[in-house]
């Protein structure tokens, strides 16, 4: 059994069901705030109280329903849930602790920061039989119904355990619809029926976004209008007057400006990933530490758009349900290793060939670093293969662009020993293009 998550565009029925919505759910965010700030955080660490200590003071004759009766009009699931929030923050961050992150400690929520109310296991009634396509009606209980642009119908046989019902940045609202069933998901083959022709492995980049072992290619987004739309609403927010009505549109049309940027982007990694994961039975993918490469790099803005930490999330999340293996890799040393006989060499990002002084094998940086990739993943994962038709040992031409003389003299220039070999010295390997230009 899995649990998965159908998200669908929703509208209210009127003008009341959403004052209703958005009313309970900032009656949910008073309850989140209270247990939080009265309960939860004035207890030590080594005391804190459970989540059903939190959720009996809901009820009884001097629960917090008694001394604030309005939020008895509330479904009292909902108000659970809005407590069990702070328990999962809390096992969130204790996850994160454990990785070394200084984490801090949960905050009190404003309106902007708590836009949801989670109906779980009752108080929701989803219809999606209304003789319209494309159209499914959720009826929420003490709110009233929402209509859904039902693109995506939901498994068959699976139970829905909980409905979540959101107003997003934008002004729209949402509706996620959680479902658990048996997917039947098709076998991945076993490792020793894979051929390695049926395997490819893939280099994530900056100047292409996926560059892979058989020689695709695939560029990145170009997201030049996208973000000119956003400059422009951003100075367009800064203009208004904060808190106003022309502010508070202003900051609708600048999140949906966001959201158009994040959609493309899902949508173009998930469709790759699926694609990938369908024609082949293995894909190998660097394990890639984004939020170090972010902190690190000069180019991090570039960096975090290419959302490569999603990307291999979207192979892994297809690769389950077409029956393939996807695979992480070190990253260290693919850029410089040469995939046909191992030697490194520096290649500065301005570098954008791979020319081996070991082995003379040339081609496209990015290609040979899905190459080589691709023969990690094959050692990993086991595959039976030979250095011919995998990696190194597929080079033609094994002459070295200059070797070191003293030692190893017996052997032939077809089998210098890559530890041997000395950079041919080229100013490209050394400095930007402008500066080698001139030396030249």
């Amino acid at each position: 059994m899995v649990k998965e998550t159908f998200k669908y565009a929703a509208t209210p029925e009127d003008a009341e069901t959403a004052t209703a919505a958005w009313g309970d759910i900032q009656t949910c965010r008073e309850v989140y705030n209270h247990a939080l700030t009265q309960e939860y955080r004035p207890r030590p660490d080594s005391n804190k109280p459970s989540y059903t200590e939190m959720q009996n003071k809901l009820t009884g004759p001097t629960g917090w329903k008694e001394q604030w009766p309005e939020w008895k009009d509330v479904y009292s699931k909902c108000l659970q849930m809005a407590i069990r929030r702070i328990k999962q923050s809390e096992t969130v961050l204790e996850s994160l602790q454990d990785q070394g992150y200084d984490v801090g400690r949960m905050k009190w929520k404003p309106p902007r920061e708590f836009r949801s109310i989670v109906y779980n296991q009752s108080g929701f009634d989803v219809d999606h039989n209304t003789d319209r396509t494309d159209h499914a009606i959720v009826n929420f209980s003490k709110i009233g119904d929402f209509h859904l642009t039902y693109h995506r119908p939901l498994p068959d046989d699976g139970d829905i355990t909980q409905v979540i019902l959101k107003k997003e940045k934008t002004g729209d609202w949402t509706v996620s619809i959680v479902v658990e069933y048996e997917p039947g998901y098709p076998e991945k083959p076993a490792v020793e029926d894979i051929d390695p022709a049926d395997t490819v492995g893939i280099d994530l980049g900056i100047t292409k976004f996926i560059h892979d072992s058989d020689g695709r290619s695939f560029e990145s987004l170009d997201e030049q209008r996208d973000r000119d739309r956003i400059d422009r609403r951003h100075r367009a927010l800064s203009r208004k007057d904060r808190g106003s009505n022309n502010w508070e549109q202003a900051r609708q049309q600048l999140a949906q400006a966001y959201d158009r940027v994040q959609n493309r982007r899902e949508d173009y990694r998930e469709k790759l990933a699926h694609e990938y994961t369908t024609r082949y039975d293995a894909v190998f993918l660097e394990d890639l530490d984004v939020k170090a490469m972010t902190e690190d790099d000069g180019n991090s803005r570039t960096i975090a758009a290419m959302s490569w930490r999603q990307t291999i999330q979207a192979f892994k999340r297809h690769g389950k349900k077409n029956g393939c293996h996807v695979i992480e890799v070190p990253p260290e040393g693919t850029t410089k290793r040469c995939s046909q006989c191992g030697c490194e060499t520096e290649k500065p990002l301005w570098v954008r060939e791979h020319s081996c002084p070991s082995c003379g094998f040339e081609a496209d940086r990015d290609y040979n670093a899905a190459l080589e990739i691709k023969r990690l993943g094959v050692e990993k994962i086991g595959v039976e293969t030979t250095m011919q038709t995998v990696g190194q040992g597929m080079a033609e031409s094994t002459t070295p662009a200059e070797t070191a003389l003293p030692g190893e003299t017996e052997a032939t220039a077809d089998e210098v020993s890559p530890k041997r070999v000395v950079e041919t010295g080229s100013p490209c390997l050394k400095e930007p293009p402008k500066a080698a230009s001139r030396q030249g």
